[in-house]
Order: C-alpha cells, then structure tokens, then sequence
C-alpha cells in the first residue's frame, strides 16, 4: 500500500469574555516654579492612591493589585509667536495602572478620579484570571491540532487514501520544512481594547470585546 506524506498547519481561534481590567491614570501638573509642579503632582497623586488602596483586596477585589509610578519632573522653554524663548515650564507626571475584577467599582472609580485635579484617564486593557487563562490555552492548542488532523485527512481521501497518522507535531514554524517561525511558541494572544484598533491610540470604553487567544500547529502526517 503506498503512503503519502502530508503537512498541514492547524489553527483555532478562541473567544472569551474579559474577567479583569487594568486602567492607566495619569496625574501631571505644569507650573513656572519646579516646586508648584511637583507638589501639586503629589498631592493629587496621594488623592488617587487613597482611592485605590481603600478597594485594595488581593483576593476578593473590586482592585486586585496597582502599580504607581516615580514622579517624573522635566522642564521646557517654549517659544512665543515671535520667535522668542520664553521661561521655562516645569511638568510633573505620576502614572497608575490599576487593576479591577468588578467593572461597576471600575466605572464609578474612573467617574470619582476623573473629577480631581491634574488626572487624565487614558485607556484600559481587558483580561482574564490566570485560572480562565490556561483552560483556554489548553483549549485552543487541543482544537488547533484536531483542525491539522481534519485538513490532513481531506487531502488523504482527496487522492484516495483513507487513513491518517501523525509522525510530527510542533509549534508553528519549528517543524522543518514548514515555513519561518514568526513566533517563539504556538500561542498568539491578542487583547483587543474595545473601540481601539491598536495600543497605540487607545479610546476609554467601559464595554469590552470578547478577547482572542489563538493557537498555531504545524503537523506532519502519513496517509495510506
């Protein structure tokens, strides 16, 4: 009986509703004195950070963790319609990235910052506990090489051969002969922000997409 080899690529696509969300705050003040800069960063940033750590509950929420930057001060001279370099103007910058698991505390805490001085909400990025994250991960890896099984035996009935058998299974682009890798596994997760196309030019949406985490195989099989 003659056996033919056959290499396919298996893919799946997974989608799953966000179970957490990280907001980035920025507080930032700009002043002609250093000092007027700085301590209105702080102060304001102090006002931010009581908000956070009184919903602080690593367990049960709604903020499961936050992160705070450094207070950031740099100076500019900025120029005047003549041409004229003018005083410098000092800035100050604190960053927050705070992360819920209730996104109605998340609404009404983004409504109590956003009416402080110097805050500036900037955009959010939704996820999953780690627990809903490798069940996925499972997930799509085991649909992704069952797909790479149901393409191989299309192509084996569609020369007349009825049986296949995988000899090689891998990561997308590691199986020899079988494209460049593009990745260093077989796992692409993309967090997509709602009403952004990309990170780079983030929109504030309190309804998020479902999320996509993908998986790539590449398999080898022979039929007879």
């Amino acid at each position: 009986m003659s056996e033919t080899v056959i290499t396919v690529q298996g893919r799946f696509v997974g989608y799953y509703v966000p179970e957490r969300a990280r907001v980035h705050l920025a507080v930032g003040f700009e002043a002609s004195a250093r000092a007027v800069a700085f301590d209105s960063t702080t102060t304001s940033a102090d006002q931010v950070r009581s908000r956070v750590t009184a919903l602080l509950d690593k367990t049960s929420g709604p903020v499961t963790s936050y992160s705070s930057d450094s207070v950031q001060v740099w100076s500019d001279r900025p120029w005047n319609q003549d041409g004229q370099v003018l005083d410098p103007v000092y800035h100050a910058r604190i960053g927050f990235v705070v992360k819920f698991s209730d996104f109605t505390q998340l609404a009404a805490f983004i409504e109590d910052v956003a009416d402080l001085d110097g805050v500036t909400v900037g955009w959010l990025e939704w996820d999953v506990t780690d627990t809903t994250r490798s069940a996925a991960v499972a997930e799509v890896r085991s649909r992704a090489v069952k797909d790479a099984v149901v393409k191989a035996t299309i192509y084996a009935q569609s020369i007349g051969l009825g049986t296949v058998k995988a000899v090689a299974i891998a990561d997308e682009g590691m199986l020899e002969g079988v494209g460049a890798a593009t990745s260093a596994g077989s796992m692409m997760t993309e967090m997509r922000m709602a009403g952004a196309a990309d990170q780079s030019s983030p929109q504030l949406s309190l309804t998020p997409e479902e999320l996509q985490i993908a998986a790539v195989v590449d398999a080898r099989f022979i039929a007879s």
